[in-house]
């Protein structure tokens, strides 16, 4: 087993903050958007969008797009909904989550848009 490696992020450096599970990772290109999408609709999970300005991800309430997509499966216009918010917030962080209604939480949730970060 490799060794675990720490990474460096901090409140002060807003640089190096962090969100949700893949934010570890490189940016999400559209291809690996719409496979996270599939795979909350595949689920049965109700989407949902929403947005923050990048200083407040940690300290804030996250906004509503809207309302949650109830018992929306289709792709396609769950992509448009967080591409037109993304397009109404440029200067936004835009989350996507999935809502599971049985265990009555969130299955999941990640940033899919990343606002420009202001240090």
């Amino acid at each position: 087993m490799s060794e675990m490696q720490d990474y460096k992020s901090s409140l002060s450096d807003v640089s190096s903050r962090k969100f949700e599970t893949f934010s570890y990772l490189p940016a999400m290109d559209a291809a690996n958007i719409r496979k996270q999408v599939e795979y909350i609709v595949s689920k049965g999970w109700n989407p949902a969008i929403e947005h923050t300005e990048p200083e407040n991800a940690f300290d804030h309430y996250w906004y509503m797009w809207k309302l949650p997509m109830f018992g929306e499966t289709d792709v396609e216009r769950i992509l448009a909904e967080a591409e037109a918010c993304h397009k109404a917030h440029p200067n936004n962080h835009v989350r996507l989550v999935g809502y599971d209604n049985f265990k009555q939480s969130q299955g999941a949730a990640m940033v899919i848009f990343r606002g420009p970060i202001r240090a």
